[in-house]
């Protein structure tokens, strides 16, 4: 494995516990970044300037996402149109027994609306698309190669459509994050905008401020072939789907409020 949750930045902590939810983040420090490839559609690759964030080390889980449905009386993730992964809370009951599996059948208000609830958002397509890079800039986050026994896909389920969020160690990014490839989808803040258009935004870049559809990341379980998983590859859904091959994680500012510092030698 290659953590580098080890370094610091600049004073800053490698590695924060999110207090509302106990969601541990990792320092993605500022800095340029590759964006995209020479294949459509994510062409053309283009460097991006993201200043600092923290990023969910894992996807949001079911027993997370049962205390913010708790404490806010928030909607119970559905079903959805198709049903094969276990996880799901089925006839609303919290599958228990999944509870470290990540939580799927939400649409984006309910992944924006749950980020809001911890104190943090969603991420960028760039901020989403550098932690699955990793520093070294990989293809995907353990490599340039594809390895199907990296990360949960439909030839390498383990037996089960969805797996714990800290599965697949051997998967995770050279950031330290656990499945940005596979397993499920996971909703970024951006909607659909065009093709990278030359001259646009290097900093910060968030997508358009209208969309109908907004881009998920990461392909998930449903999925075999290699070029899905990569972490260039853009997908886009209706905000509104809620389906079980599809989650979250969350990015946190560096001046938020609401983290305890975990020390790592």
């Amino acid at each position: 494995m290659r953590h580098s949750i080890s370094h610091r930045h600049d004073g800053m902590p490698p590695l924060v516990i999110n207090r509302t939810d106990n969601s541990p983040m990792i320092l993605v420090p500022e800095g340029d970044s590759t964006m995209g490839d020479e294949r459509d559609p994510d062409a053309p690759s283009h460097t991006v300037y993201l200043d600092t964030y923290y990023i969910g080390m894992y996807a949001v889980t079911n027993h997370q996402y049962k205390q913010f449905v708790d404490e806010t009386g928030h909607r119970q993730p559905n079903q959805g149109a198709w049903i094969d992964a276990v996880s799901v809370w089925k006839d609303g009951s919290f599958p228990a027994e999944y509870a470290d599996h990540p939580v799927v059948c939400i649409s984006w208000d309910d992944a924006s609306a749950y980020a809001e609830w911890a104190g943090c958002r969603l991420p960028t397509e760039a901020e989403w698309e550098k932690a699955a890079r990793g520093p070294q800039g990989f293809s995907y986050p353990w490599g340039d190669s594809w390895d199907e026994s990296k990360c949960q896909n439909r030839a390498h389920r383990a037996g089960e459509p969805t797996c714990p969020v800290y599965a697949l160690p051997e998967g995770v990014s050279g950031y330290g994050t656990f499945n940005q490839s596979g397993n499920v989808y996971e909703w970024c803040a951006d909607y659909e905008g065009e093709i990278y258009p030359a001259g646009g935004i290097r900093h910060n870049p968030a997508g358009p401020e209208t969309g109908s559809l907004r881009h998920d990341r990461g392909s998930c379980w449903r999925y075999g072939d290699s070029r899905s998983f990569r972490a260039t590859s853009r997908n886009t859904s209706m905000p509104g789907a809620r389906n079980d091959f599809r989650g979250f994680r969350l990015v946190k500012d560096i001046n938020s409020q609401g983290q305890k510092r975990i020390n790592i030698n």
